[in-house]
């Protein structure tokens, strides 16, 4: 936290107990969570935050490379506190992103580069399916 702190303040932006929050909020989930669920769970807390308000934060935390930006064919998009460069996987049922291990894509990416003759500066890689919850309640006729 003393470092989203110290970053803040390098870079001129103010310090405030709601931008904390949606930080700390969003370093301590896997959810990978929009910007509307991070609000509702925030809201009771800062009952005079508003949504406003956390998209700011987002887009700060995002210019300052501490958050990344998921667009996994929503109508809206995922952040990540996990800033590094690494795949997801989306539930196309529930809805659910997770975090792929990103170890068997450092070949691929060295493939692609070469068969390119790109420098590859930016990737972003997205799978689809159905997570292992919802291939359950299929089975079982749960909706």
């Amino acid at each position: 936290m003393f470092d989203l702190i110290r970053v803040l303040k390098e870079k001129g932006y103010k310090v405030t107990p709601q931008r904390i929050a949606v930080y700390d909020l969003l370093k301590g989930t896997k959810e990978h969570p929009s910007a509307d669920m991070l609000y509702n769970k925030l809201q009771p807390l800062y009952p005079t935050m508003s949504l406003a308000t956390v998209y700011k934060s987002l887009e700060v935390f995002k210019e300052l490379g501490l958050v990344q930006e998921l667009n996994v064919g929503e109508d809206k998009f995922r952040y990540d506190a996990n800033a590094r460069q690494h795949p997801h996987i989306t539930c196309s049922c529930c809805g659910k992103v997770e975090d792929v291990d990103d170890e068997m894509f450092f070949d691929l990416l060295e493939q692609v580069s070469q068969k390119t003759g790109y420098e590859l500066v930016n990737q972003k890689l997205y799978f689809f399916g159905y997570c292992p919850q919802c291939q359950k309640n299929k089975v079982s006729g749960v909706s």
